[in-house]
């Protein structure tokens, strides 16, 4: 049965007056990316910016497409993994862009995940103090979240995206069928944000997820358009509501600041984004119990949608201090106090106020 108010939906609108942008929702939608850059007026040359895997699945794809639409096209390649998503990548893309004679009057197209998008989108941002950019997201993960937004950066050796800015693209393309090459694993650790929809904000959306997991799972085309057109329409509800995360987008984070804390440790390549979100969200259904939040039930319920998308919640063994030092670092600190998101129920949230500490105490993982 089709998820309500999402059936047909091809493309929606991020309302954020002069940085409003569609998102385009379609099979086979790369093909229009050149037509569609013209549309917007943009100029100049397109500097495509994508690792060596998409670049050599769907590099040429993008490039046919903008050549057709008449412009000059560069294409740059960055390392591929969350590892590289620091300092040294950035100053190597600046020195491409630079060498092709990127200018203020041309564009950047990320053309990959969510490591590439943060990372060009953010070159963008600082380039020539900033050029338009384009999202082209290639995997699930940075189709329901990273791409939508304007959350742009890099990892810090002692926490993740502690640098970046807020810049919003020029439009979001999502070719549907870009996922048919994704693998099993980045495919399931995407669906993690997809749950994190529907338990913090939206409870017919965590029941469709329940309904549908086995099309999901097999991929089945339709299904995946309406879980990613869902995941982008709660997402631009709370960006415009909140663009710069003043208070409320926080809530786009649960499962995030134990998640980020377990990556960080793991020097961002023992694990992928989404299964360090997986981990944390079972951990912060816990905390919301502890509480009052939500009941022992509602936990089990969570959790058990999280194991069925082929996520672990198993926690890493990690150093204390270490842990404490990772989550000390998460942005929403401040005084030594966390702001940290909690389910109410099941497709509500709360906000609740911990030191490090508390929270080791409150999900369990410390008497």
């Amino acid at each position: 049965m089709p998820l309500e108010g999402v059936f047909c939906v091809s493309v929606l609108t991020v309302n954020l007056a002069e940085n409003s942008y569609d998102i385009v929702i379609e099979r086979g939608a790369l093909a229009s990316l050149g037509e569609r850059c013209r549309t917007l007026g943009l100029k100049g040359i397109a500097a495509i910016i994508t690792n060596p895997t998409v670049g050599e699945l769907y590099g040429a794809a993008a490039q046919v497409s903008l050549e057709t639409a008449g412009y000059t096209v560069a294409r740059i390649e960055m390392p591929d993994g969350e590892e590289f998503k620091n300092s040294a990548t950035l100053n190597r893309i600046y020195d491409d862009l630079l060498a092709a004679g990127v200018d203020r009057s041309s564009f950047i197209v990320a053309l990959g995940g969510g490591v590439v998008g943060d990372v060009a989108g953010y070159a963008a941002a600082t380039w020539m103090r900033g050029v338009p950019f384009v999202q082209v997201p290639t995997t699930l993960l940075a189709q329901v979240d990273s791409s939508v937004g304007g959350k742009t950066g890099i990892d810090h050796p002692k926490g993740k995206n502690l640098i970046g800015a807020f810049y919003q693209p020029r439009l979001v393309l999502i070719d549907v069928d870009t996922l048919a090459t994704l693998d099993q694993h980045q495919f399931r650790a995407g669906l993690a944000e997809v749950v994190k929809y529907g338990v913090a904000v939206d409870r017919p959306f965590f029941e469709f997820i329940e309904a549908n997991i086995a099309a999901i799972l097999a991929m089945e085309p339709d299904v995946l358009i309406q879980i990613i057109l869902r995941s982008c329409q709660l997402k631009a509800q709370v960006v415009e509501l909140d663009e710069k995360e003043g208070g409320l987008r926080a809530i786009l984070n649960y499962g995030h600041t134990l998640g980020h804390a377990y990556e960080a440790l793991s020097g961002y390549c023992g694990m992928v984004h989404g299964e360090a979100v997986a981990i944390g969200m079972a951990l912060a259904a816990r905390i919301s119990a502890a509480e009052g939040y939500c009941t022992p039930e509602e936990v089990a319920r969570i959790t058990a949608l999280i194991i069925r998308c082929g996520l672990s919640i198993d926690v890493p063994q990690v150093d204390r201090q270490q842990l404490l030092n990772a989550i000390a670092a998460d942005k929403k600190s401040k005084g030594g106090t966390i702001t940290f998101i909690c389910n109410k129920g099941i497709g509500r949230y709360a906000m609740s106020h911990h030191t490090p500490e508390e929270l080791l105490v409150l999900s369990g993982l410390e008497a």
